[in-house]
């Protein structure tokens, strides 16, 4: 279980970091994009992106900001700090050579059965 949450956070921190680099954004709004996006294949919950972006902030990766929104309410935005755009490349590298990695196992597999099939 504890290699499956690893993974899970490496995903979710990936793509906050993603999402920073286009533009400053609040947890929220992260939120509801991942959602949006992946067309509800991902559904990452509040809490879980809190609980990375204080990590992230925490190591110096993103920073936070506050800003007025409407005649009383504040937002906090986070910003992507050059640490964080380091840390996003080394993760976003290690996440395609994993994937490619499975996709070369898996896809051989199921060759092999289609062919095993025709037989």
């Amino acid at each position: 279980m504890a290699a499956s949450n690893n993974f899970f956070s490496g995903i979710t921190d990936m793509l906050i970091l993603y999402f920073l680099r286009q533009k400053d954004c609040y947890g929220y709004e992260m939120t509801k994009a991942i959602s949006e996006l992946s067309e509800g294949l991902l559904n990452i919950s509040i809490n879980t992106i809190y609980t990375s972006i204080y990590k992230m902030e925490n190591d110096g990766l993103i920073s936070e900001y506050s800003k007025l929104v409407g005649k009383r309410r504040t937002r906090v935005y986070y910003h992507l700090e050059p640490a964080g755009i380091t840390h996003l490349e080394k993760l976003l590298f290690a996440y395609h050579s994993m994937v490619s990695g499975v996709e070369k196992i898996t896809g051989k597999a199921i060759s092999e059965e289609n062919s095993n099939d025709v037989t």
